[in-house]
């Protein structure tokens, strides 16, 4: 997509993973979500694995993301591989996978891409792989480690955060930081955590993003009635 210098609502919508994975999610919750990311024009949704297989209605252009080793990552690879498959058996387009966060700050980088790698083999293409590095809980140099075995491993996105670690979501310096590492080898970027605002979206953007996790969906497309944009 091409996007002016700020991106209207309807653009904005369309790089939403509309999410929701509280632990206390419930059914009819998840088919509410299914039913705002189709009013509002997301470009999917993300939930649990448990939450799987999901009633999206045929013919929507609505895609279904799961997580995997979420949120700690720490899960052994052949289980964030097995969960992963589990997802796209049940219907997973897109698999959120939670990297061995303690790993990165090691400087085990092998070990952070070989987790990847046992996960893109179980779920290869067209799954798309998103790798959750949680940028906040590393330094730059550790981020920029991990976008390279993330490369490496042959996945799709880098994603910034699962959007519950104390030490916080998305930063526009991260977000930076990680395309400036992936872009030049087909790799795209994620920002998830802590984004609510159409500002902040539209900062986590023009940073590199081509993608964001969003919860609050309705709210942060809610200021676009203010700017005079006629839709979503």
């Amino acid at each position: 997509m091409t996007l002016d210098a700020r991106p209207t609502g309807t653009q904005v919508a369309a790089m939403i993973d509309h999410t929701l994975l509280k632990p206390e999610a419930t059914a009819p919750e998840i088919r509410a979500l299914i039913a705002e990311g189709l009013a509002l024009g997301t470009y999917s949704i993300c939930v649990s694995p448990s939450m799987l297989p999901v009633d999206v209605p045929s013919g929507a252009e609505l895609k279904v993301a799961a997580v995997c080793g979420f949120p700690s990552g720490k899960h052994s690879s052949h289980i964030k591989a097995a969960e992963a498959a589990e997802a796209v058996r049940l219907g997973a387009d897109e698999i959120d996978m939670v990297i061995d966060i303690g790993a990165a700050k090691d400087g085990a980088f092998d070990r952070v891409e070989a987790d990847i790698a046992a996960v893109r083999a179980a779920a290869s293409a067209p799954t798309v792989l998103k790798v959750i590095i949680e940028s906040a809980a590393l330094t730059d140099n550790q981020i920029v480690g991990v976008c390279r075995a993330a490369v490496s491993a042959q996945a799709d996105f880098v994603k910034t955060s699962t959007g519950f670690h104390p030490a916080g979501g998305a930063t526009v310096h991260a977000v930076e930081l990680m395309y400036r590492t992936v872009r030049d080898h087909g790799l795209e970027v994620k920002a998830s955590g802590g984004v609510r605002t159409l500002d902040q979206a539209r900062a986590m953007i023009a940073a590199g993003a081509t993608r964001l996790g969003v919860s609050g969906t309705r709210a942060l497309l809610g200021a676009v009635e203010s700017e005079g944009d006629s839709g979503y």
